[in-house]
Parts: structure tokens; sequence; C-alpha cells
């Protein structure tokens, strides 16, 4: 029997017994444990593709409590290219502009997008609930395309062996157990992964000492949509920090930063939590609002990834593999991105196209981008909460040369905020030839730019694509079987040659299917596309 652990924001699907349930163990291509908002992007992605695959979840929707609420123009991005990006932002609470604050004095404010020219903005504030359901309802319309995506909620996968080139999985429902058989397993069921356990598979890292408070809180308010931050709060009982974050609904999010030993029940209590909210509500307006407590946690600041995140045909992605503190939005972020690089690759595997080399360079890439995510959490909790007297005295000198100083400001620290990863240096990297910007390097994801009436991003993506600029190239290109376009840009605007072309009068990228460049050039040569392409499918390596 599957017990229910928490109530749900959204029921969003249901449980119903499938005749499979009463049947010898059927096979899947893809297998997804867990329906958060990675396991839901996971099978978007792959479904949309044409490969079939299975989401198992625990329960029949997403938990109340807004969680993940910062999500990244590149989460967009992706969103977008699976068909909810616009459900997103047009949900989301926009916000480009972060103000830093040392007790009452400003220290100084930044800009995450100072320029135009992008569908999206750098951050929308949007409870994690609302992610989940744009992604199901997104399912929903991809399922009556024809996508062969299945979701069974209150299915929860308790036990699993792999021999060889298949696993089988055992699932509890409220039926009873039953069996089911895998090509490949995706774990996405959150930081405390039974798969993982299961497995016995370990989770190392570093668990710092401290303490946060997340309460979210209904109010009217006359905050403006930005990210404040303060070091040493004014206002009783905030602790070393404090931020406050806008979201949808007339929900605003707190956090308080509470040290190490502390007493959760008792910083639990509504009654506390309340004298905190009010202290910095009156500090900051005069006054108290009336307002409701939503939802209210406790969480500790965690910095863990798992050694390997495949493990013969079983893969690992968002928390299941990574886990970072919560300031920099980098977890639910990061974890779209595992999808965005996992899914097509193994849509490649499973049509013949490509071989099992291309899967080990999902270890290798999004690890990469894991180590990038810790180090900026690690040093970002470092600075947050200082670990002697004289790393403080450093740090609050910082804080105050950075209110007159602009040299002092890139060492002030309250969360470096999630930025796609480049994947500089790694294996699938083909020639960078163009000596173009630094930003559309090989490995960069591609920026985005107005193009015709829309946007260059929403024509790249799902598909090698050949991008020229103020260049020819052919149309219908074939390399061992996959079929490339071809994008031609005859004039590029500004904004196309600030981002692509720099001092460059042409060039020619190669991009694949997540967005992402593998390899550029002066002019179109089909001799190099081949060599770029045998580059990214992993072949080289076979």
């Amino acid at each position: 029997m599957v017990d229910v652990r928490y109530d749900l924001a959204f029921k969003l699907y249901p449980y119903e017994k499938v005749p499979a349930q009463d049947l010898p163990p059927a096979r899947h291509p893809v297998v997804v444990v867990g329906g958060g908002p990675i396991g839901l992007a996971m099978a978007l992605d792959l479904g949309r593709l044409g490969t079939p695959v299975l989401v198992l979840d625990d329960h029949e929707g997403v938990g109340q409590g807004s969680r993940a609420i910062c999500f990244s123009k590149r989460t967009l991005e992706i969103s977008d290219r699976l068909g909810f990006g616009d459900a997103v932002a047009d949900k989301g609470v926009v916000w480009n502009v972060g103000r830093v604050f040392h007790g009452d004095a400003p220290v100084f404010n930044f800009d995450l997008q100072p320029e135009d020219g992008d569908k999206f903005p750098a951050f929308v504030n949007m409870q994690q609930p609302y992610f989940e359901k744009f992604a199901v309802e997104a399912v929903r319309r991809a399922q009556k395309d024809g996508a062969p995506i299945e979701i069974r909620g209150r299915n929860r996968v308790t036990g699993i062996n792999s021999h060889g080139e298949v696993s089988i999985l055992d699932v509890d429902t409220p039926d009873g157990p039953y069996q089911i058989e895998a090509d490949y397993v995706i774990a996405c069921d959150g930081a405390r992964s039974p798969m993982r356990e299961m497995m016995g598979l370990g989770f190392d890292g570093r668990i710092f000492e401290d303490n946060f408070l997340i309460a979210d809180v209904k109010m009217t308010a006359e905050f403006p949509a930005e990210r404040w931050f303060w070091f040493e709060p004014p206002f009783e009982g905030a602790g070393q920090s404090a931020l406050l974050h806008k979201q949808p609904d007339d929900i605003w999010r707190i956090d308080f930063q509470l040290g190490w030993d502390i007493d959760r029940a008792k910083e639990l209590d509504p009654a506390n939590i309340r004298r905190r909210v009010d202290a910095m509500l009156e500090k900051h307006s005069g006054t108290v609002p009336e307002y409701e407590l939503e939802w209210t946690s406790i969480y500790t600041f965690q910095c863990k990834r798992m050694d390997k995140f495949r493990h013969g045909n079983v893969f690992f992605a968002g928390d299941a593999a990574h886990q970072v503190s919560p300031f920099g939005a980098r977890g639910a972020n990061s974890g779209v991105q595992d999808t965005d690089n996992l899914a097509w690759k193994l849509d490649l595997v499973l049509k013949g196209f490509a071989g099992d080399a291309l899967l080990d360079s999902y270890n290798e890439e999004r690890s990469y981008g894991a180590d990038e995510n810790i180090l900026n959490s690690t040093r970002s909790t470092d600075f947050m909460t200082p670990k002697s007297d004289m790393s403080k005295i450093f740090r609050n000198a910082v804080l105050t040369l950075a209110q007159t100083h602009d040299f002092a400001r890139p060492m002030v620290n309250s969360g470096r905020l999630s930025v796609p990863c480049v994947y500089d240096g790694l294996s699938l990297n083909g020639h960078d030839a163009l000596g173009g910007p630094d930003g559309t390097r090989v490995g960069a994801s591609c920026p985005d730019a107005p193009y015709k009436d829309g946007y260059l991003l929403e024509n790249l993506g799902n598909h090698f694509t050949v991008l020229a600029l103020n260049t020819e190239a052919p149309v219908g290109i074939s390399v061992d079987g996959i079929e490339i376009e071809t994008l031609i840009i005859d004039t590029p605007s500004d904004a196309l040659k600030s981002r692509y072309l720099g001092a460059c009068d042409a060039g020619v990228y190669l991009i694949r299917p997540d967005q992402h460049v593998a390899a550029r050039w002066e002019k179109f040569d089909a001799a190099h596309l081949t060599a770029a392409m045998n580059t990214v499918l992993a072949k080289e390596t076979l």
C-alpha cells in the first residue's frame, strides 16, 4: 500500500489501475522515477522527441509549499522549448534587480539583465507547484499530439535489480505490487533519493552548521519585485542574514538565518515565526499589515553530490544527483539543465544513431556543472556565515568598502545566482575556428536575440542545427542518418552580430539539440561538419 506523506497543492495524475499490473513485467525504453519538476521535464523532453517514457511517482501530484521559487532565464528557455515557458513567465513575478544591505545601510544594487533582446527575463519567482502544474499541462498537450508519455501516480518504486541491459523495478500501488522492466532508468526522486539508497550509492559532501527558516507570507505589501538580502539584519530575531522575495498571489518568501544549535519545534511555532516577521515588516514599513503564514519550513545548508551520475543503465538527475544550498537558485535550475543534457543523448542512442559512449558524456558534462554549482554555493555560504572572528572582520570590511567602491562589489557574496554552465574543454566540443564572442564559444548555451517577428531560440533546439550568419550553408544536410536543420540569416540584427559574430564578418555554428554550441567556423565546410558531428556524438571515443 502506498501511504500519502503530504497534502497536495494540485492533484495532477490521479491513481488509476492499469492492465500491466496484472500481467508479466512489461518492458519500457525509459522509466523516470519521480514526478517533480526534473522528472516531468525529462519525460516531456523525451516524449516530444518520440521516445516512449513512463513516469512513476509515489503521489498524485505536487505537495504544498513554495519550495523552489526562483527560475532562471535558462530554465525559462528550456521550458519554452518544451512547450510551457510562456505559462511560467506569465505567472511568475519578473525581477532583474537585487539589493544588498548591511544592517540598515544599502551596500549596492545589481541588474542581472542590463541588455535588451531576450524573450525571457533574468529570473521569475513562482512557487514550485505551479511549475509542475504547467509541466503536466504541457505533457497532456503533447500526449494529444501523439507523444508517448505516461504518468502513473501513487506508483512507488520499492526495489531495483539490474541485469545487464535491463532493470527490473518493484512497484507498489494501492492495488498491490507489480513489476516492470526498463532499458534505462532515470532517478529524479529528490535529495533523499530512495533509488540511490536502494542501489547502495553514496552522497558525499559538506553539511554547513547553519539552519534557515522559510516563511511564505500572504499579504499586500509595498515592497518592489526585487531580491532584497540583508547581512546582519537590523530587525529582531533575524539572525546573521535575511532574504525577501515576492511570489505570485501576494505571497512573499522570507528566509531567516537561525544558526546551528536550535530547537526546531520551537522555531516552527507560529508565534515565534510571527515575532520575526512582525519585526521585519515594522522596521521597513513602520507598520505590520495583516498577513497569513501560508507555509513554513527549516532547512540546513548542504552541498553534496554523487561520485557518478551514471551507474550502468541507471542515471541520476536533479537533487538525487547533487544538492546545493538554496541561495543562488542553483537547485531546480541545475536539475532542469540535467534533463536538457540527457534527453537528446538518450533519444539518439535508443534510435541507433549513437553509441553508449554518448551517454557517458552526461556524467562528464553534468558533473562539471554540479562541481561549478557546489563551488559557488560553498563560497556563498562561507561569506554569509563566517567561521571565525577574522573571517567576519574581513567580510564586514568588504561590505563597508562596497558601499562606496566598485572594486569591492564583486567580492560581496549573498548567493551567486544561477547561470547556464559552459562545458569548457569537455570531450563533445568540436573546433572553435571562428574567434567570435566569448559568450557563444564552443560549449556555451546559445544566447537569445530578436529574430524576425520572434526570437532566435524559438528556431533552435530539439535537433541539430547549422546556423549561418552573413554566409551560405546547404539545406537538407544529413550526417550518418541524422538530419540537420539549416538556419541562414543573411542580414543579422545588431544584437545577433554582437552575440554571435563580434568583430567577425560571418560565421557558421553547429548547435546541439540542447541549444549548446558544438563547433563554429568562419564558413561552412562539409568535412568540418562531419568531424564535429563525430565529436559531439562521442564517436571519436569509440
